[in-house]
């Protein structure tokens, strides 16, 4: 599977984006599906995970309430919309595919694909 992530850029605090993560293949469906961020000076962390049917999802608590991740199996495409932006949500943002289809992990080792990551800059 290769990802392919867009949709980032610039924004001012209070703004929003909507991230997207396009695979390839045919067995996208089958994936769990996640989202992490790597911050200037920061480690990778967790952002939000989806099933691979689409109907259970999982949020950082830092994200919660805030973002959406939602997906398209017929375009093979998962979604991030992010509204309340924030200036510490600035980071590179990774798409992320899990073969597994029995658990909705927050922990990056657990996936098996990533993408190139797309670049969101929140100004205060």
């Amino acid at each position: 599977v290769q990802l392919q992530a867009s949709g980032g850029g610039l924004v001012q605090a209070g703004g929003s984006l909507r991230l997207s993560c396009v695979a390839s293949g045919r067995t996208f469906s089958r994936y769990v599906m996640g989202w992490f961020r790597q911050g200037p000076g920061k480690e990778r962390e967790f952002v939000a995970a989806i099933s691979w049917r689409g109907v259970s999802s999982y949020y950082a608590d830092s994200v919660k309430g805030r973002f959406t991740i939602s997906r398209d199996n017929a375009k093979n495409t998962v979604y991030l919309d992010m509204n309340s932006l924030k200036p510490e949500d600035t980071a590179v943002y990774y798409c992320a595919a899990d073969s597994s289809q029995t658990r909705i992990a927050s922990e990056g080792a657990m996936y098996d694909y990533w993408g190139q990551g797309t670049q969101v800059t929140v100004s205060s």
